[in-house]
């Protein structure tokens, strides 16, 4: 036990000097601690021109930013929607390749013969990442000429600071939009919207335990924390500017199970990982990162830490089996037959 616990604390204190991340921001170059992402959310009313908000997007670029959000449709939906090699996406490309940001770029898409509400994500080098079309349009949607057409599924993107999801305005409303995003492994997810909806996205963060950014027509951003809590709300009259930094590298646990295997953690490298919060009455706590370098979830994995996310997919997963198991060992009882939750 003595040489396992001296190994682990090798690895521990290897990866502390070898897994390390170097972050320029102007002239200055900062070594980082934990994973950090700076997201940048414009929120602002429709009627702004495509000039306007470029303007905006690369002085923002200009001050540095590793993903940029912009409102869903906020060009509005015209008569004519728009190809994505149309002007929004080709400006909104160069600037990400030129400030070397992502960019999450919704549109009012014409792909093909169909109408779609979607949000485009471009890369640092001004690529399309990914596309998501929304899978819930608002009724109003399908008044249009063309109707705005449903979206198949949720989409994730795995960038190079952490893995991304994106949803969009009424998507809010259907947990199984959330759930699958979840699945997908989304640390964040950026929700692109016409209108506020407040706590309604802090259910969304509480259950899935991934942090949420929204940028808005509203003219306000909110930003929810792994933990359910809601750490920024900003709102102006015109153009609101919201900057966030946020540690991907944090980790949310339950204390079942967790405990013991915490307390060595903490116990052999307490120069590296710490305890940041404590929930008392929910018996989560959430480890971050100390020292630059060291990767607090990995760490956490390799002590056999189980995080809160895992943790109740499992506990559906091996339940579920045991409800079907129960049924297989007597078909014949009505009141053992399973009922299993809908995908």
């Amino acid at each position: 036990m003595e040489a396992e616990s001296t190994r682990v604390q090798a690895e521990c204190l290897e990866e502390c000097h070898t897994v390390h991340k170097e972050q320029r921001m102007g002239d200055k170059t900062t070594v980082e601690i934990g994973r950090l992402a700076r997201v940048v959310s414009i929120s602002f009313g429709n009627g702004k021109s495509l000039p306007e908000i470029s303007a905006v997007v690369d002085r923002e670029g200009l001050r540095g930013a590793d993903l940029i959000a912009l409102p869903e449709t906020w060009l509005g939906q015209r008569d004519t929607p728009e190809r994505i090699d149309g002007p929004t996406i080709s400006a909104m490309s160069s600037l990400a390749r030129t400030h070397r940001t992502y960019i999450v770029c919704p549109i009012d898409r014409l792909d093909g013969e169909r109408r779609l509400n979607s949000a485009v994500v471009l890369d640092r080098n001004g690529d399309v990442a990914c596309v998501y079309d929304k899978v819930y349009p608002y009724w109003s949607e399908f008044d249009l000429d063309p109707v705005v057409e449903v979206g198949n599924k949720p989409v994730v993107v795995n960038t190079d600071f952490g893995c991304v999801g994106v949803a969009i305005c009424f998507d809010v409303n259907f947990p199984d939009v959330w759930q699958q995003l979840a699945d997908q492994g989304a640390e964040l997810v950026i929700w692109t919207s016409a209108y506020s909806a407040g706590i309604t996205l802090q259910a969304h963060a509480l259950i899935h335990h991934f942090a949420i950014v929204s940028s808005t027509q509203t003219g306000d951003c909110q930003v929810y924390d792994i933990t359910g809590q809601r750490t920024l709300d900003d709102k102006s009259a015109d153009i609101t500017v919201s900057r966030v930094t946020l540690d991907l590298d944090r980790g949310i646990y339950h204390e079942n199970f967790n405990l013991v295997k915490r307390d060595k953690l903490l116990s052999e490298c307490g120069d590296d990982v710490a305890l940041e919060q404590s929930l008392a009455r929910e018996q989560w706590f959430v480890l971050k990162a100390i020292r630059p370098g060291v990767r607090a979830r990995s760490l956490a994995k390799r002590y056999g830490l189980e995080e809160l996310r895992e943790y109740k997919a499992r506990s559906r997963r091996e339940i579920d089996q045991r409800r079907l198991d129960q049924y297989r060992s007597n078909p014949q009882n009505p009141s053992k037959a399973p009922r299993l939750p809908r995908p």
